[in-house]
């Protein structure tokens, strides 16, 4: 049973069993928990804010990334205010991000306050988030054991309905904090943190329904520029990561999207998609793709988010990038974050990273849970990268792929 939070730690007691290459990054799970009452004081439920975070990837609890202060990470305070001065000055991207409270859809009757964006943007340096709607959420949920996983098929006209709301929702939100918005490769340019941007993206390409027809009205509509193929359920375009393969890779039907988004001006992305959905989106793009959130690993388990060094290289062989994301239970924190894009760079090179922070779309607990620490991760690479390398990653990869996707 859910355990009410009312600001006071609590100490539990069950099972405890280890987890290795959780889909959702879950380290451990306890089993049949229980509340084992204080001897000082009357039994009380409740988790105090920073023991929900403490706990969070043991308990298997989802935490707001908003919920969690930035971490310091040893940053001293010159590299820090280097690194701020650092990215003041270039087009740095976040390749993708729920931030904002913009998936509180299913709240407040859909009118949920956002949660501020503009600011830590400017605070942090960053210059341009691409913000992700998810057309699929109605069809899936958190199972017991920490995954994300659909558990009904969608009504017809469903998904796309959700879609409209996600994208006024968005919309709202540009407006509510006063975000430029990214249409062409030339605004991706010139943006910097002091006015921040929003590219406009979409996790799942759900809301198309089989028809090619939605995805160019999003495009004038919504100024959709930034199209993730696949999320949790197995959708018209292909197969994912964490489902048993239902098409052996890229649909038909994902193929005419990919020809569809290059045609427009639409960046393709192809996170969440089996390695083989993967390989044939490469065959079929003319342009490079994004890969918008993951991390490397050499021990690939069963309905991993986590990606290969073969699957890696096939999306640098197109000339994209590959995002690496910060769950903490993968990075406990910056330094761990930045040693784990390091990785992938010694697998792809440094032209083909970036940053996918996944900000409020983490299940569990992130080691980047504001933008306002970003000066501190850019001060991690700093010792690991040339400042080039570093630029690249934080940014000026995902603008090369832009600038060969997007209109100019």
């Amino acid at each position: 049973m859910p355990v009410p939070l009312n600001g006071r730690e609590v100490v539990l007691r069950g099972v405890l069993h280890r987890l290795r290459d959780d889909p959702c990054g879950w380290h451990y799970r306890l089993d049949e928990a229980a509340v084992v009452p204080s001897p000082a004081q009357r039994p009380r439920f409740g988790l105090s804010r920073r023991g929900l975070v403490a706990a969070a990837s043991l308990l298997c609890l989802p935490v707001a990334a908003s919920a969690q202060a930035p971490p310091s990470d040893g940053v001293s305070a010159a590299r820090r205010t280097e690194a701020a001065a650092f990215l003041a000055v270039r087009p740095t991207i976040d390749c993708h991000s729920h931030a904002g409270g913009i998936l509180r859809m299913r709240q407040q009757g859909g009118h949920a306050p956002f949660t501020p964006l503009a600011e830590p943007m400017r605070l942090g340096g960053l210059a341009v988030t691409c913000l992700a709607i998810v057309s699929d959420s109605p069809t899936h949920r958190v199972t017991p054991e920490g995954r994300i996983k659909a558990f009904r098929e969608p009504e017809p006209g469903e998904l796309a309905a959700y879609a409209e709301r996600g994208f006024a929702r968005l919309h709202a939100l540009i407006r509510d904090q006063g975000l430029r918005i990214v249409r062409t490769g030339a605004d991706l340019a010139m943006a910097r943190a002091d006015t921040p941007a929003v590219l406009v993206a979409a996790e799942g390409a759900d809301f198309l329904e089989g028809d090619l027809g939605p995805l160019d009205e999003a495009y004038r509509r919504a100024a959709l520029r930034h199209l993730q193929l696949t999320h949790y359920r197995v959708n018209a375009l292909g197969d994912i990561q964490t489902e048993p393969p239902v098409h052996g890779g890229l649909t038909a039907f994902g193929a005419e999207v990919i020809r569809r988004c290059e045609a427009l001006g639409v960046i393709v992305d192809v996170a969440h998609g089996t390695e083989a959905l993967v390989r044939r989106a490469a065959e079929v793009a003319r342009k490079p793709l994004i890969l918008s959130h993951t991390s490397l690993t050499t021990k690939p388990a069963i309905r991993t988010r986590r990606i290969t060094p073969d699957h890696a290289r096939i999306v640098a062989g197109t000339g994209g990038v590959i995002c690496i994301w910060p769950p903490a239970s993968v990075f406990p924190d910056l330094a761990a974050l930045s040693d784990g894009i390091a990785r992938m760079a010694d697998v792809v090179g440094p032209a083909h990273v970036g940053l996918g922070s996944d900000m409020m779309g983490l299940v569990g607990p992130s080691a980047l849970p504001d933008y306002t620490a970003l000066p501190d991760l850019a001060a991690h690479l700093l010792m690991r990268f040339t400042p080039e390398e570093t630029a690249d990653i934080l940014g000026g990869n995902y603008l090369r792929v832009a600038q060969m996707c997007l209109k100019t």
